[in-house]
């Protein structure tokens, strides 16, 4: 037993030493926003309370993508310590409503009930994209509580993601798609048929979601654009695009519109991204660097916390130390 117990104290010693170091990377301003981002990436798989903190005392930044990373790295996470952190987040109305959506998306994610009162203080938020986000996690957790040990023959979700719905029950690409673009359905029962169909994830499946993109709703779109990143099929290269390129479209769905692109990885989704690098739009133009990034990742055999630790001690990431 004493051997067993050293193994584990100096296993959590040496994972105690990796978060600090990994901290230092996401917590320094002067670094390049993308090993930042692999900084926080890293952690959030990592976990445990430190890694929590680490990432939650970067909500002072001046970058609005950083932190909106932040809270939907905190939520996918789903440790309950998090709460804190984004209650004062999405409390915060000097924060964008960008993070302030994550925050509460964040909430409904990590899935304790303890939220619940705070999410419903802002289900009539004066920002919509708010209003909308704390109204779909408020639906997700009455649905844990009360129908999700009912319905049990439910798609499984191929990716590792923690969705702010589950998905509904298997149908036709025809029905989802009909359910999807339904503007009058809840929004909660339109993303239960997008991850559906996410899910399926067939060239029809992402024709259909594509079509979301020309949907009512801001925070409905930036959702389309995300699961499309997730599915990463070049069937929607064209429709991302259209979204990207529209200097009238909300800042948070042409964010979106670059990750997935970069998460798609093509050479003509990276060609489309290029132009984007200096967007007028300073959430659009970090987008672009963070998903160019993406793309040589998603095209190498690179290990990303190997990676950032290296470039940590050979001194490539500036004010860091080893």
């Amino acid at each position: 037993m004493h051997g067993l117990q050293y193994k584990i104290n100096k296993k959590a010693t040496k994972m105690s030493s990796s978060v600090s170091q990994i901290s230092q990377v996401l917590q320094n301003k002067a670094a390049p926003l993308k090993d930042r981002f692999r900084a926080l990436f890293t952690l959030r798989n990592l976990g445990g309370n430190e890694a929590v903190d680490s990432i939650a005392s970067c909500f002072d930044d001046d970058s609005v993508l950083l932190k909106h990373e932040l809270a939907y790295c905190l939520g996918q996470m789903q440790n309950t310590y998090a709460i804190p952190h984004l209650i004062k987040v999405l409390e915060d109305r000097s924060q964008d409503a960008m993070v302030r959506h994550e925050a509460g998306e964040a909430l409904g994610a990590i899935g304790d009930a303890s939220a619940l009162e705070v999410l419903s203080n802002y289900v009539q938020d004066p920002v919509v994209e708010v209003a909308e986000t704390c109204q779909l996690a408020v639906s997700r957790l009455q649905w844990l509580a009360q129908k999700s040990s009912c319905e049990t023959d439910l798609p499984s979700n191929p990716y590792s993601s923690v969705d702010p719905a589950p998905p509904s029950k298997l149908e036709e690409v025809t029905k989802l798609k009909e359910s999807l673009l339904d503007d009058t359905l809840p929004l909660f029962q339109r993303y239960r048929a997008m991850f559906t169909l996410r899910n399926i994830g067939t060239t029809e499946a992402v024709l259909a979601l594509a079509e979301g993109l020309r949907c009512k709703g801001a925070l409905f779109r930036h959702e389309i654009a995300y699961v499309l990143g997730q599915i990463q099929s070049d069937a929607c290269i064209r429709q991302l695009q259209a979204n990207l390129e529209d200097t009238e479209e909300s800042p948070m769905v042409r964010h979106e519109c670059a990750e997935a692109l970069g998460s798609i990885a093509t050479s003509e989704a990276t060609a489309i991204l290029e132009n984007y690098l200096k967007d007028k739009e300073r959430v659009v133009r970090e987008s672009a660097i963070v998903a160019l990034d993406m793309s040589e990742y998603e095209n190498s055999d690179q290990f990303q916390y190997a990676d950032t630790l290296s470039k940590m001690n050979n001194g490539q990431i500036t004010g860091c130390v080893s």
